[in-house]
């Protein structure tokens, strides 16, 4: 079984900067993993993924914003959010694996909060 664990949400001003982390108890290394978020009314949408070889994809309203890497040695997946604006605020989760299964199984995140506001 494979727990995740997110951080790194919070506060911060339209314009700001966050960084969200999503560490797992098991190796990742070969799995990619994906970011998602979810706003109060709103479906669940991916917004970054990345592949065993780094290779990235995002939603399209978040490119030139948000990064998304990796640290295969930490187990942890990134995701730097930079020139926020309020339309980004959610819940954010990290999943894992992004496509198929571990072992038969995908694996959500708590998720940890992001609330940008003046």
């Amino acid at each position: 079984q494979v727990q995740l664990v997110e951080s790194g949400g919070g506060l911060v001003q339209p314009g700001g900067s966050l960084r969200l982390s999503c560490t797992a108890s098991g190796s990742f290394g070969v799995y990619d993993m994906g970011w998602y978020r979810q706003a109060p009314g709103e479906q669940r949408e991916l917004v970054a993924a990345i592949t065993s070889r780094a290779g990235t994809s995002y939603k399209e309203s978040v490119k030139g914003r948000f990064t998304i890497s990796r640290d295969n040695n930490r187990n942890t997946a990134y995701l730097q959010m930079n020139s926020l604006k309020p339309e980004d605020t959610a819940v954010y989760y990290c999943k894992f694996p992004n496509s198929g299964t571990y072992a038969g199984t995908v694996y959500w995140g708590r998720g940890t909060q992001v609330t940008v506001s003046s």
